[in-house]
């Protein structure tokens, strides 16, 4: 460590220096590239979850059109209870899986905006004051706010399919 970037010496004193050294070029050029780095691991991990997502919608495309073409056919309720259940539980981990997606795209963010406040320019920072001036959520709604709601409405879909099966005239008669 070279003390002399922080202290002043003369024959009479020994000054503290109050500023930072000025930043080299290199030490910019890293930053630059750290930068360039940070975003492009931020946009591997959207797609990431944009497959994971594609995937999950698959499954359950799959399970709910299964599920109906199963309730037509003799004994239908197993069938359809069985895959109801299972595509509950894949749309409860879907939904945890957005959720994590979301904690890991917000420390990355954290993180590319820490960093930007060090360079020149801060696109990030004014791509969302672009989006959600007032910081309302009115203008801009986040991504996943709106990507969880579909698993709740496949897991609605299983319920209605798993109660539309079920002998109601049947089961009333032993109340």
């Amino acid at each position: 460590m070279d003390l002399a970037q922080y202290l002043s010496v003369s024959e009479s004193h020994l000054t503290l220096k109050t500023s930072p050294p000025p930043e080299t070029d290199r030490a910019k050029t890293e930053r630059l590239e750290i930068y360039k780095l940070l975003v492009e691991m931020s946009d591997r991990v959207s797609q990431r979850r944009q497959s994971a997502n594609n995937f999950y919608l698959s499954v359950n495309t799959l399970l709910v059109g299964g599920s109906a073409y199963l309730g037509t056919l003799q004994p239908r309720a197993l069938n359809v209870i069985v895959i109801s259940v299972a595509g509950i539980a894949i749309c409860a981990v879907w939904i945890i899986n957005i959720l994590s997606y979301k904690t890991l795209n917000q420390a990355k963010f954290k993180v590319i905006n820490d960093l930007e406040q060090r360079l020149v320019e801060q696109p990030f920072h004014d791509e969302w004051g672009q989006l959600d001036p007032d910081l309302d959520g009115q203008r801009h709604r986040p991504f996943h706010q709106v990507e969880r709601v579909v698993p709740w409405i496949f897991m609605a879909v299983y319920i209605a399919q798993s109660l539309a099966i079920i002998p109601w005239k049947a089961a009333a008669a032993y109340l």
